[in-house]
């Protein structure tokens, strides 16, 4: 009995020993590999905050005209709808990072606010320039021409930036919706009895040439009126987000664009000759 109460004692102590090896290997592995690092502080970007300024220009940033809300300012729309009937009021404003509307605003383009209107399918576009109010409310008589989801862009820079910034939301015109297709990519397009052949590529991630050449019954239009304070102005979206690109005029009616993907984009060329103001239209692929 005595010789097997060793024995139990013996396995007992060889078990306990064992135990405190693994333990201190355990240990002693964990202080070789070191403690699992903290991860690094979130970035601006990680936190929800949005690129502008510098930042705005980089790979990851988010194209204009896709957020309602960037660096603390809002767009928000007091008008729930469109009409496509007689012109009715359309009403918005700009609340800035106190909560309280925009009233001071820097002027760009001749204008302290630019007002995009264009049909999710890209159709239906419209460039106007409502009143300021002195409760910080802009206004204009607006129609459209079918019903459909409207996207809405304010282009502005609010006197206490050094950037302009270009946001979008979304409103309604109630009716029967019947979306058409994005027409083919040409050369030229036409409105009025006017041609505008359109020259040069959209190269994704790079400053791209483009210039717009207007005729009229096969001659050179060489008259053009300002508008805007340049001899044309031209804006670019891109086929389904429409991201909102700002492209800077370099010339005449030669633009600067820099899109930020391959793609279909649509190009509205805004041209004021004999007092009106018209607009001609085209498609480029990028990057294809």
């Amino acid at each position: 009995m005595r010789e097997a109460s060793v024995r139990t004692s013996l396995r007992l102590s060889a078990f306990v020993l064992g135990l405190v090896v693994v333990f201190a290997a355990a240990t002693g592995l964990g202080r070789w590999v070191g403690p699992e690092p903290e991860p690094p502080p979130a970035t601006a970007a990680e936190h929800g905050a949005e690129p502008h300024g510098e930042q705005a220009g980089h790979a990851d940033a988010v194209p204009a005209g896709l957020q309602t809300t960037q660096d603390g300012y809002r767009l928000q729309a007091l008008t729930p709808a469109l009409t496509t009937g007689a012109p009715q009021p359309f009403r918005f404003r700009i609340l800035g990072p106190d909560g309280r509307p925009v009233t001071r605003y820097a002027t760009e383009h001749e204008k302290d606010l630019h007002l995009i209107v264009v049909r999710r399918d890209l159709a239906g576009f419209r460039h106007v320039h409502p009143v300021l109010g002195t409760d910080g409310t802009w206004e204009i008589p607006l129609a459209v021409a079918a019903p459909g989801q409207y996207r809405v862009f304010a282009d502005f820079r609010p006197a206490a930036l050094d950037d302009g910034l270009t946001l979008g939301v979304d409103v309604p015109a109630p009716g029967d919706y019947r979306p058409v297709p994005l027409p083919a990519p040409a050369p030229t397009g036409t409105v009025d009895g006017y041609t505008v052949t359109l020259t040069g590529t959209l190269t994704p991630g790079t400053a791209s040439t483009v210039t717009a050449a207007v005729s009229r019954n096969g001659k050179p239009v060489t008259d053009l009126q300002p508008y805007l304070g340049a001899s044309g102005h031209l804006v670019a979206l891109r086929q389904g987000d429409l991201a909102y690109l700002h492209v800077h005029p370099q010339s005449g009616t030669t633009f600067v664009a820099e899109v930020p993907s391959d793609g279909a984009y649509r190009l509205y060329f805004d041209f004021k000759h004999g007092d009106v103001v018209r607009t001609a239209e085209f498609t480029r692929e990028a990057g294809r």
